[in-house]
């Protein structure tokens, strides 16, 4: 692979259990790349659940395809036991610990939030060997690992990185770029979403979801030197339009899903379009012209994938499976009916959703073979792509 060309970036965003789809097509990116191929994106960029699989990535960048089959064990067969609590008596206490504390004392708990997030603290440290990032960076096989989170304490987007030597931390408003080493922290702040995960904290402070306030979730990627990135998303709207349109008044479930859909799949799509439209205007300019002008942007390749199916639609199939006790507390927020499946669908931690996710990503990625291998610079292949499904 052509790696000493152009620095290629990986932007994996945020979404909950939508992120097994990214899975997906890292599948199906590990069929295409030559075996015993090292890691094809030297920068790596994680929000939200994207960010652990940003990181598992980083910690196995020695042996790409090892990673993404070590990925894909895990998104195959997880549980919402492996994320979140989900006895009854669990989710009881949460809400009378969050209720009652601000009615009477008018403070917020430490770890107050819908749902206790500890069984994934404990699965992070099981299947990511922090310490390996380190270790690829210096064999060359990372340049940086960037995991974006929300600090409740400046209102900021903060993309904390782990990368060479020569690479700086940045300013911008309202946006950080911080060097550190990534651990289960940053991740568990990164993948805290609002009101229903607690908030991690990293250092000195409180973090939340990487997608809340991130104004910009292609910026890491370019500031860490990515000359080309390849986007996966995780809404699968854009792909047909305008979503079904639903008669009477909200339910709770539907404007919560609507805030989501907000935070995780708009701010990234506009961006890759505001990156597609840059692009555009300067392709425009000639490069004398951008010369004597002292212009100093450059273009940068995206390739974007987006599921070719609405995830709602597919989650919608699949709500009955959501831990009893869960669907108990969301009956009445109409979260557990077909029209609220947008919101259910980020808390969806169950194998056949998730298998769903990835067979679908996988078969969107492989629809793009030839425009994947023409981005990555990758040997031309006659042999046809044999269909496979998540195991």
């Amino acid at each position: 692979m052509a790696q000493d060309a152009r620095i290629t970036g990986l932007i994996l965003s945020g979404g909950g259990a939508r992120a097994a789809y990214q899975v997906g097509v890292l599948m199906a990116l590990a069929d295409l790349v030559p075996r015993g191929t090292r890691n094809p994106f030297p920068v790596i960029c994680g929000t939200s659940a994207g960010a652990i699989n940003a990181a598992a990535l980083s910690a196995n960048a020695h042996n790409y395809r090892m990673a993404v089959r070590g990925l894909e064990r895990v998104w195959a067969n997880i549980t919402p036991e492996q994320v979140y609590r989900t006895d009854f008596w669990t989710f009881l206490k949460s809400i009378i610990k969050w209720s009652l504390s601000g009615v009477l004392t008018g403070d917020t708990p430490v770890h107050s939030a819908l749902l206790d997030s500890e069984p994934l603290e404990k699965l992070l440290n099981l299947v990511i060997n922090f310490p390996r990032i380190q270790q690829a960076i210096e064999a060359g096989d990372l340049r940086a690992l960037s995991i974006t989170a929300s600090s409740y304490a400046t209102g900021e987007s903060v993309a904390f990185f782990q990368g060479q030597e020569n690479l700086e931390e940045w300013t911008r408003a309202r946006r950080l770029g911080r060097k550190t080493r990534i651990n289960a922290a940053h991740l568990l702040g990164s993948s805290a979403i609002p009101i229903l995960f607690p908030a991690a904290r990293v250092h000195d402070r409180y973090y939340g979801d990487g997608a809340v306030r991130q104004l910009a979730p292609v910026s890491p990627a370019l500031h860490l030197g990515a000359e080309r990135v390849l986007v996966v998303g995780v809404s699968g709207n854009a792909a047909h339009g305008r979503q079904r349109e639903i008669s009477g008044y909200p339910s709770l479930a539907q404007v919560l899903g609507h805030i989501l859909n907000s935070v995780f799949v708009d701010t990234l799509e506009a961006d890759v379009e505001r990156l597609e439209r840059i692009n555009n205007t300067l392709h425009a300019i000639p490069a004398s012209t951008r010369r004597k002008q002292g212009i100093a942007l450059r273009e940068v390749d995206v390739l974007k994938i987006y599921p070719s199916e609405p995830i709602d639609e597919i989650a919608s199939r699949y709500i009955d499976r959501l831990p009893r006790t869960l669907r108990f507390f969301l009956r009445g927020s109409g979260a557990t009916r077909s029209p609220g499946a947008s919101a259910v669908s980020y808390l969806l931690f169950e194998p056949g959703f998730c298998r769903t996710l990835m067979s679908l990503g996988y078969r969107d990625a492989m629809a793009r073979e030839q425009e994947i291998r023409d981005f990555l610079e990758l040997p031309s292949s006659s042999a046809v792509p044999v269909a496979r499904s998540a195991s």
